[in-house]
């Protein structure tokens, strides 16, 4: 049994592993080889993993299974070979069908750490906390240099993006000083109170709570959001939890949300956020989204609330999530973390690099946890190392029904022998188109 860790080369950034030294030296306590990529941007080094008994190697062709974070280019593919790694297929992504398509060419089997789930369908192998701890840093640092543009110094300019910083303890402890600045000064007249929308409440969510759990602030619900029925204190900011129900409401005015219903059959609900948007003063979106759900910000709704008398309260738009003209619709391109933010302009639908401009601040980095390398690899290794001696055991040339891998793992089998798995045969249509 051996298996293989690829070096990561999709961008500059994305110095994660599936798999950290800590962890490969108990992989090979069970009895499993590992050969490990040479890399030189990598956040753990080297002599880490030979330390920890790995083999050094560029060349992992005697691995029965390799490992990655981010897709694999397609011409390093080998017949029969057996890939673990964030495969961006499951929704047909257009740029991604060609090397699903060389993947079922050369009867290779593709594990897609997305799909990783139990039995009532929760992921289980994710860095979506670190993604909202890094997102939510990166927001709050987007906020300070927005509102300086607009020529107000607040205690949010003294923060700098996640990967500046040396690690989380020290995101952390920048983060707990803004707090007590805030608790001392109020902030401008002008932007209280300041609202922080979270969409969604899972692991990406949570995370960028934890962030903003750490400045001084209150809770209150949507409902008092809508209605402004609570009293502004220009020493807290405030917090607001969207749930689907606050997403959506039925077409049917006679009947009530459900939100089995909502997830099955979608197309029976309709939009029903616009009602919150123009009292945050910023939106960060950790929700999953596909387009048969209603967005949560439209390009229409901005235009309307850029249209209005008063200058708007929106200034940012954390999209953590960062689906492409997805749940919310200005976000046009994704970005990185040396050049992580544009303004949607409203009135000609377009973006500007930076901060300035007649629209809101959208952040889009679509690897955010590549910003906290170190600790989001240890998380995720700790969620995946249960796995992986029988991900190695396993017999590749066996049928899928033979396949003999854990529950979780075998539901993310998209590919194997050349063939698509039962549960992702409608993706034969994406091939095609």
């Amino acid at each position: 049994m051996k298996i293989g860790i690829r070096r990561e080369d999709k961008n500059i950034w994305e110095r994660r592993v599936p798999l950290t030294p800590e962890h490969v030296k108990k992989i090979i306590g069970a009895g499993v080889e590992v050969v490990v990529q040479p890399s030189g941007i990598r956040a753990l080094k080297e002599a880490a993993y030979r330390d920890a008994g790995a083999q050094i190697d560029e060349d992992l062709s005697s691995c029965r299974v390799v490992f990655a974070v981010k897709e694999i280019p397609v011409e390093l593919f080998r017949k029969n070979g057996a890939y673990v790694y964030f495969a961006h297929v499951i929704k047909g992504q257009p740029h991604n069908m060609p090397m699903l398509k060389k993947l079922l060419e050369l009867e290779c089997t593709l594990i897609d750490y997305e799909k990783v789930t139990d039995d009532s369908g929760r992921r289980l192998v994710f860095f979506g906390r670190h993604a909202g701890l890094a997102g939510m840093m990166d927001s709050l640092w987007a906020l300070g240099r927005r509102l300086e543009s607009e020529g107000f110094q607040t205690p949010f300019s003294l923060l700098k993006a996640t990967h500046e910083y040396a690690d989380l303890d020290e995101v952390k402890l920048a983060v707990r000083d803004v707090g007590q600045k805030i608790r001392l000064e109020d902030l401008p007249d002008l932007y209280n109170p300041m609202v922080f929308g979270f969409a969604g409440y899972g692991n990406v969510s949570q995370g960028a709570q934890e962030i903003f759990d750490l400045l001084p602030h209150k809770e209150i619900s949507p409902e008092q959001l809508a209605k402004r029925s609570y009293e502004p204190d220009a020493r807290h900011l405030y917090k607001v939890v969207f749930k689907e129900e606050h997403m959506a409401k039925p077409k049917d005015a006679a009947k009530q949300f459900e939100l089995q219903e909502y997830y099955d059959q979608p197309e029976l609900y309709q939009a029903n956020f616009a009602q919150y948007v123009p009292h945050l003063t910023a939106l960060i979106n950790c929700i999953y989204w596909s387009p048969k759900y209603p967005r949560l910000v439209t390009k229409e709704l901005l235009r309307a609330i850029w249209s209005g008398a008063t200058p708007p309260r929106l200034k940012i738009l954390g999209d953590i999530s960062c689906d492409v003209e997805g749940a919310l619709e200005c976000t046009l391109k994704s970005t990185e973390p040396d050049d992580p933010v544009f303004v949607y302009k409203v009135q000609d639908d377009s973006i500007l690099s930076g901060v300035e401009g007649d629209g809101p601040v959208v952040l889009a980095v679509d690897n955010l946890p590549c910003e906290l390398p170190v600790e989001s690899s240890w998380d995720f290794g700790n969620a995946l190392i249960g796995f992986v001696p029988e991900i190695a055991r396993a017999d590749y040339f066996a049928k899928f029904e033979d396949l003999a891998l854990p529950a979780p793992i075998k539901r993310a089998v998209i590919a194997h022998r050349g063939k698509l798995a039962p549960n992702y045969e409608y993706l034969y249509a994406k091939l095609d188109g």
